[in-house]
């Protein structure tokens, strides 16, 4: 998978615009328009006083009898700052392959069934990222205290032992609760510059790199679009692109791994909760030809689009329009509850119980911190493993879930979308009828105008007009920057 490096598209070289916003008028607009986005989109407020109290006393708790597997070296590999951390892991080479430890926050450790925090955390879902503030899905005394996998904190956690032949596959399986203690908390930048010289990075990028292959050759696939985010630094707010780093795609497929070993387990034992994403549709996958067509970019017969996806460099600007019209065939992800007899895998509804983007089956059950859906999927493999019965409180909720994710999942994105939309709008509020260079990334279905990327500041945005000429860069002239209504609009250049 190709990494994102420094400034998207072909802006390397461009001299950048400098849009940022400083005043103190400034901030106060912005912390404005996301009070505005809190009350839109209904976004929690602090726990109740029942919530957090509960998580308090919770916290004192000693952890629960269970094997202590301390011994072993686990680190920790997240954005900087984290606090929040769901998941260390420990790393074997072995004479046939690799044995992975993936140690996961055990939040069932500190949260009741039926208790303050367990409603709380239903009605919230995930937890909610907004450019001044988390907004958690348990309180911090258990997300980034008791129930986090801090360095050098002896804690509960499920652990899963997964071994991998040489060829990337799975050969065998565990999960079992255990106590851990995470040694080291590395972020993604760090674990980058280190991988080389970093016997456990290095070992991380030998099983990542290998689990891409063999993601590639069951059909997956993964866009390496950069992330557009909300970033305040030096007193001030902008926008910037957060490109993907190898190491992030490493750590991404110990998830990836663990998921797919958990799916693996519920489809065998006839109840689960997958995470699930439908193929896409042939006129979708036509469309994207099309695409390809009009931009330059080979795609031979036979070839998936995710091959096509794999040899792709997301900072050549015909390739990034690309990946944007890719989006599209990425729709409709969502959550497959069942219970009794396992679903078919084979006939017409096995590519229901797929994620497509996975090209197998797949399940949540590496972020409880702040995803409500794993907690329960994680207790339906130990229970599995083990042999025993599955807790009443999850077979109950079991039907209900993938709506409650459905919802929580599509605020989340709506809340992102929205800070977005009110930073662009205000960067660029005293810049209307001004120029931009940019970029065309989209175009509508009927011709009829399209999405364009700046190269500075780092705006998405509507442009219309009709015969945009996808992937070709552009001149366009801001006409509209409407702060409230948090739209941007723009038309080519005369």
């Amino acid at each position: 998978m190709p990494a994102v490096a420094g400034p998207p598209l072909y802006a390397r070289g461009v001299p950048q615009r400098s849009i940022r916003l400083r005043t103190e008028e400034a901030d106060s607009e912005v912390r404005a328009g996301l009070g505005r986005i809190r009350e839109e989109f209904a976004v929690p407020g602090a726990f109740p006083a029942a919530v957090t109290a509960e998580a308090v006393r919770a916290a004192r708790h000693s952890p629960e009898p269970a094997p202590d597997v301390s011994e072993l070296p686990f680190f920790t590999l997240d954005p900087p700052g984290s606090m929040d951390l769901d998941q260390a892991m420990h790393l074997e080479r072995r004479a046939e392959g690799y044995r992975v430890h993936y140690a996961i926050a055990d939040v069932v450790s500190f949260v009741r069934p039926g208790g303050a925090v367990d409603t709380e955390s239903h009605a919230r879902g995930v937890t909610l990222y907004l450019p001044d503030a988390r907004v958690p899905l348990h309180p911090s005394e258990l997300s980034e205290g008791a129930a986090s996998l801090l360095p050098g904190q002896r804690r509960p956690a499920v652990v899963w032992t997964i071994d991998l032949g040489g060829d990337g596959e799975i050969t065998a399986v565990d999960v079992a609760r255990r106590l851990v203690t995470s040694g080291e908390r590395l972020d993604y930048a760090g674990a980058q510059r280190d991988a080389a010289a970093d016997p456990r990075l290095a070992l991380l990028a030998e099983i990542g790199t290998l689990l891409l292959r063999a993601e590639a050759e069951r059909g997956g696939v993964s866009l390496p679009l950069p992330e557009q985010e909300v970033v305040r630094r030096d007193g001030g707010w902008g926008l910037a692109f957060r490109g993907g780093l190898p190491s992030e795609a490493w750590n991404a497929q110990i998830s990836l791994l663990t998921g797919r070993a958990a799916a693996r387990l519920m489809l065998d034992g006839g109840i689960g909760l997958l995470r699930t994403m439908p193929p896409p549709p042939a006129e979708a996958v036509a469309r994207l030809r099309r695409s390809a067509t009009a931009l330059g970019i080979g795609w031979p017969d036979g070839r998936s689009y995710g091959e096509v996806v794999r040899g792709l460099d997301p900072s050549d600007s015909r390739h990034a329009a690309f990946l944007h019209e890719a989006v599209g065939l990425m729709r409709g992800a969502g959550y497959t509850a069942f219970d009794g007899t396992g679903p078919k895998e084979t006939g017409p509804d096995a590519a229901a119980l797929e994620h497509a983007a996975v090209a197998a089956p797949y399940a949540h059950v590496t972020a409880p911190l702040r995803r409500l859906a794993d907690r329960y999927a994680t207790e339906i493999c130990l229970a599995l493993t083990a042999g025993g019965e599955i807790p009443g409180w999850v077979r109950s909720a079991l039907p209900g879930l993938p709506d409650l994710m459905r919802r929580s999942l599509q605020r989340g994105a709506s809340v992102d979308r929205a800070c977005v939309d009110l930073v662009e709008a205000l960067l660029l509020r005293d810049h209307v009828g001004e120029v931009f260079d940019a970029v065309v990334v989209d175009v509508s279905g009927n011709g009829s105008g399209g999405l364009v990327q700046l190269l500075s500041p780092a705006v998405l945005a509507r442009c219309d007009g009709d015969g945009l000429p996808l992937g070709d860069p552009v001149r366009v002239r801001l006409v509209e920057s409407d702060p409230v209504r948090r739209q941007v609009r723009f038309v080519p250049a005369a």
